[in-house]
């Protein structure tokens, strides 16, 4: 199934896929779709990286963003993951890193089934959009 922007999946739209309709991975651990359909802007995706009410990223993981003190050692360093991960490795990560490690602890920022101790005001929504993603994914992708 192709994704077009008139279906982009938005916290704050309140609109979500099933995990199911997404495009599936053409390798394990691969997501190779972009969800958009578009590429993402990696400033954008710098700025969620960033921000602690958006992507929570820093919670977990350190990245070259010298500018925000107190980043997390919990997950791997974020510097040099475009050289280690695909694009498509990065966005599966992304949108539910439990079907590549069902022992993880990264939230699914892309995934609204099967969850649980959800509050009912985010029941069935994505915690990133589809274009939130993406501009990650392109801001992730530079980090050689």
């Amino acid at each position: 199934m192709r994704l077009g922007a008139g279906l982009l999946l938005a916290l704050r739209l309140g609109s979500a896929f099933a995990a199911e309709d997404l495009p599936p991975p053409r390798a394990a651990g691969d997501l190779s779709v972009s969800l958009t359909g578009a590429n993402g802007d990696p400033v954008r995706g710098r700025a969620i990286v960033a921000n602690r009410q958006i992507g929570l990223c820093l919670l977990c993981h350190t990245g070259p963003i010298p500018e925000e003190r107190l980043q997390g050692d919990l997950a791997p360093d974020l510097k040099g993951v475009g050289a280690r991960l695909s694009e498509g490795a990065i966005r599966a990560r992304m949108v539910d890193s439990s079907r590549i490690n069902p022992d993880t602890i990264m939230p699914a920022y892309y995934k609204t089934e099967g969850l649980v101790r959800v509050a009912a005001a985010f029941r069935g929504k994505t915690v990133l959009s589809a274009e939130q993603i993406e501009d990650v994914v392109a801001y992730l992708v530079m980090l050689k």
